[in-house]
C-alpha cells in the first residue's frame, strides 16, 4: 500500500523564525515556502532540526550508524525487480548499505512519475521506474539508505525544448559537446528551481538524501572568450568578473537548494570534481570546493584514479596506483574541510570500473583488489563513507 506523507503545519512557524521573508511582493499561494533574497547564510545542521517540523514521507530508513557505503543504480536497474533483488542480496552479503538512484538522469529525464505540478517535471518525466513507492518500501524493509541522484545542469532535453535556458552559438544554434550533450544555464533561477523541485519530489517519496551532480558550467567556460550568447540573469549587473560570477552562481545554487530542501528532512550532497580541492577554485566551471562544501551536508568528490593526468600527486600513471592516489588526495581534502566554518561529511566516489580508454601502460584492470585498495586508503585517513561507481551497476567490492 502506498504510504502518504503529510506536511506539518508547524513547518511554517519554523520557517518564519529561520528565514527572512521576501519583502514587498505579494504571495500568490500562502502555503508556498518563501526564501530570502538576501545573501545566503550557512543553514542549520539537519541533525539538529526537530523532527516535528519536518515533512514525514512515511518511509523510515535510518542513517547508517557506521556511515554510508553505497553503490550507484541507473533508472533501468532500479526499474528491474530482479536486478534490484540481486543488488539487495549483494549489499546484504557485505557491509554496503546504500543505493544512489538516478531520479533526474544525464539526459534530463525525470525517471519516476511524482504527479508533480512543476511544468518542467511534468513535461520531461519518462517513468522508467514504474512504481517508485514500491521501490522505496522495499528499501525500507531492508534498511538500505536511498539517495536520489539529480543531474542539475547537464540537461539535453530542457536545452532543446527551451534554447533560451541554454548557451547559444553566434549563429543561434545551441552549443553542444562533441558527443551532442547540452547544458542548461546555472545563472538562471528557473534552472535552479527545476532541480530543487525534483529533489523535493524525491524527498516526499521517501529518499533520505538528495545528491546533485553536474553542479557546474560546461568546460568551455575555461575560456571566457568562447563566443557564446547566454543570459546572466540577476548576476549580470554584479561588480564581478565573469569567473567570480560563475563561482557565485554555483555556490548560491547549492545554498538555495539546501535551504529549500531543509523542511523535507533530507541530507543534501553534491558531487564535485576531485581536482577542485587541489586548486584555489575551478573557476571555468564555477566550482569552488570550499564554498560548495560550506553549504552541503555531504561532499562527494569524484576521485577515480583514472580521472587524474600523468604526474598528478607525483604519480606517473595515477590509474595504476589506486591506494596511492586516494591517499595523496585525502592529504589535501581533509585539512581543507577542517578549515571551513561548516565541515560536511566527506563521502568520495571511488572507481569500480576499468579505464581501458587511457591506453596501454596507463590503466589497469579494476576488480576487488583495486576497489579495496581505495577503501583502505580512506580508512587510513579515518574516512568510513564512500560510494562506488560502475555505469553498468556491476560491482566487485
Amino acid at each position: 500500500m502506498k504510504k502518504f506523507g503529510k506536511r506539518i503545519l508547524a513547518a511554517s512557524i519554523l520557517l518564519s523564525t529561520i528565514y527572512t521573508p521576501v519583502q514587498a511582493a505579494e504571495e500568490s499561494a500562502p502555503t508556498e515556502l518563501i526564501l530570502r533574497q538576501q545573501p545566503f547564510l550557512a543553514a542549520p545542521e539537519m541533525a539538529k532540526m526537530p523532527k516535528k517540523f519536518l515533512y514525514d514521507s512515511g518511509i523510515d530508513i535510518a542513517y547508517p550508524e557506521d556511515g554510508v557505503k553505497g553503490i550507484y543504480l541507473t533508472e533501468n536497474t532500479a526499474a528491474n525487480p530482479e536486478r534490484v533483488e540481486e543488488l539487495i542480496a549483494y549489499l546484504n552479503s557485505n557491509d554496503l548499505n546504500a543505493m544512489v538512484i538516478d531520479i533526474k538522469n544525464d539526459n534530463g529525464h525525470v525517471t519516476a512519475d511524482f504527479n508533480s505540478e512543476d511544468a518542467h517535471i511534468k513535461k520531461n518525466t519518462v517513468p522508467v521506474i514504474a512504481d517508485i513507492d514500491a521501490l522505496m518500501e522495499r528499501l525500507e524493509e531492508e534498511q538500505i539508505y536511498p539517495i536520489a541522484r539529480i543531474v542539475a545542469f547537464k540537461d539535453s532535453v530542457l536545452a532543446e525544448e527551451e534554447p533560451h535556458m541554454s548557451f547559444l552559438n553566434p549563429d543561434g544554434s545551441i552549443w553542444a559537446y562533441g558527443n551532442g550533450e547540452l547544458f542548461i544555464n546555472p545563472f538562471l533561477k528557473e534552472t535552479w528551481d527545476y532541480a530543487v523541485n525534483v529533489g523535493i519530489e524525491a524527498a516526499k517519496a521517501g529518499f533520505k538524501e538528495v545528491q546533485f551532480d553536474y553542479v557546474r558550467f560546461p568546460e568551455i567556460f575555461s575560456n571566457d572568450a568562447n563566443g557564446l550568447y547566454y543570459d546572466m540573469g540577476e548576476f549580470a549587473d554584479l561588480d564581478m568578473d565573469p569567473t567570480e560570477k560563475r563561482v557565485k552562481a554555483i555556490t548560491d545554487f547549492v545554498a538555495y537548494a539546501r535551504e529549500k530542501l531543509m523542511p523535507y528532512g533530507v541530507e543534501v550532497s553534491v558531487d564535485i570534481f576531485g581536482y577542485a580541492a587541489t586548486v584555489d577554485e575551478a573557476s571555468g566551471i564555477g566550482q569552488d570546493f570550499s564554498q560548495i562544501s560550506n553549504n552541503v551536508d555531504v561532499i562527494s568528490s569524484m576521485i577515480y584514479p583514472s580521472h587524474w593526468g600523468p604526474g598528478y600527486f607525483g604519480l606517473s600513471a595515477p590509474d595504476l596506483y589506486p591506494y596511492e592516489l586516494v591517499d595523496e588526495y585525502m592529504k589535501v581534502e581533509l585539512p581543507l574541510l577542517e578549515s571551513l566554518d561548516h565541515t560536511p561529511t566527506t563521502r568520495p566516489w571511488l572507481q569500480d570500473f576499468t579505464a581501458s580508454y587511457l591506453g596501454s601502460g596507463y590503466y589497469r584492470e579494476y576488480g576487488h583488489a583495486e576497489v579495496m585498495a581505495q577503501v583502505q586508503a580512506l580508512k587510513d585517513h579515518g574516512v568510513t563513507e564512500f560510494l562506488l561507481w560502475n555505469a553498468g551497476n556491476v560491482y566487485s567490492y
